[in-house]
């Protein structure tokens, strides 16, 4: 029976264990899928040793990049983005080869696509991890400037405090790439001017538990476009499933 996991800490909001185990179910296949809390990305290799017939992995907070120099190769786009959610595992001839992917930027992307419209040329980011990184490259090919915000200065990146009236006219899609807001902490949210909020603006939430944030409540009170990250979830774990059961190719 050949074996999938995911990887991360702490482990308990995620979706994936049961999204799998419905799909081999449905689908008659001999397959199990396993959660791994680690709370060091360093492990992995212990667990790919022990498990036999571990075929591939997701990876998710707070591992996507730490997971990295344990990799033997990465696909063009994980290297760009500088993180990984997916780890294809082959084994042959008593070698074993870990090649990093990430989905992440697939899911994202197709996802926010549809709610599209000419005006959203710009993007604030919320959060700077692995799923901000994956999220500004996707926008960045749908032709959308972004710009990081986060709790503390930096080159590249504002604080809340520097979301300016101004800043909110001009950046019109906002990503939650943070976890702010998530199960068990639903009463949170990014510290955003909501009130200067309008319907020109889409907010985007990468947070699927709940499915309708406070960030989500509080933009569409303002007339704003909200979607949640549900389908890109979806959308990026089917996309995995492609990378582990392709030809070995190497």
């Amino acid at each position: 029976m050949d074996l999938y996991g995911l990887i991360g800490f702490p482990l308990g909001h995620s979706f994936s264990a049961r999204f799998f185990t419905e799909k081999f179910s449905k689908e008659g296949l001999d397959a199990q899928y396993r959660n791994f809390e680690i709370e060091n990305a360093q492990e992995v290799l212990r667990i790919v040793k022990k498990h036999e017939n571990l075929r591939g992995l997701n990876v998710t907070i707070p591992h996507k990049q730490a997971v990295i120099p344990m990799l033997d190769a990465m696909s063009d786009d994980a290297m760009e983005i500088g993180a990984v959610n997916v780890i294809r595992i082959i084994k042959e001839s008593g070698k074993t080869f870990l090649e990093g992917h990430n989905t992440d930027v697939i899911g994202f992307t197709e996802s926010i696509r549809p709610l599209l419209l000419p005006h959203h040329r710009k993007a604030l980011v919320l959060g700077t991890g692995g799923a901000s990184k994956a999220v500004t490259f996707g926008l960045h090919k749908l032709g959308i400037d972004t710009l990081y915000v986060s709790r503390s200065a930096s080159a590249g990146r504002i604080t809340y405090a520097d979301i300016t009236p101004e800043v909110m006219q001009e950046y019109t899609v906002i990503a939650n790439c943070s976890p702010v807001g998530m199960h068990p902490h639903t009463d949170e949210a990014p510290a955003i001017p909501y009130n200067l909020l309008n319907e020109k603006h889409l907010l985007y939430d990468l947070v699927y538990n709940p499915l309708e944030t406070q960030f989500l409540q509080r933009g569409k009170a303002q007339g704003s476009t909200t979607k949640n990250g549900l389908d890109m979830l979806h959308l990026q774990a089917l996309a995995a499933w492609d990378i582990w059961n392709r030809k070995c190719t190497k």
